[in-house]
């Protein structure tokens, strides 16, 4: 299924931004219906996230979390147990794959399993050659070649 936008015009006056139409595109494709464990993705100020997934009656050795680029994976799978007779059985206890697309300098700081709720913070880390610099305005008429372009560089911005 395709979005009813039509991202043509936008290809043909930008470079590198692929990726954002296709998250765009693929947003409109239906995702799965199990939204089991439920989860949390939280805010903290402008860099920060926590995201918490309700993990109970799992241990650390049942979950696995995968960082990759722009993608974080969660997986979680109750080890082998011996065989039980159960008079009841309503613990979803079920394996499961999360899949969180992470922005550009997104990168996984901690992972915590306390009291059956598995926290992931997460911290956006711009790197310091993409940081916003003060740019130096010198006169034109004695400016030397090579000059204005080491004033660039050795003004950043605080």
């Amino acid at each position: 299924m395709r979005s009813n936008v039509d991202f043509s015009p936008f290809y043909r006056s930008s470079v590198g931004f692929d990726r954002i139409f296709n998250l765009l595109e693929n947003s409109a494709q239906p995702q799965a219906s199990d939204k089991w464990p439920p989860y949390d993705i939280v805010k903290f100020g402008e860099d920060k996230y926590r995201i918490i997934i309700a993990v109970a009656g799992l241990s650390q050795d049942d979950l696995s979390i995968t960082h990759e680029p722009n993608l974080l994976v969660v997986e979680g799978e109750k080890s082998g147990e011996e065989e039980l007779q159960y008079l009841h059985h309503g613990l979803a206890l079920r394996p499961f794959v999360h899949r969180f697309e992470l922005a550009d300098h997104v990168t996984v700081i901690d992972a915590r399993l306390d009291n059956g709720l598995l926290r992931i913070e997460l911290k956006k880390e711009i790197p310091e050659e993409m940081k916003p610099r003060r740019i130096a305005i010198g006169s034109t008429g004695n400016t030397i070649v090579g000059e204005s372009s080491r004033q660039v560089k050795d003004n950043h911005a605080a």
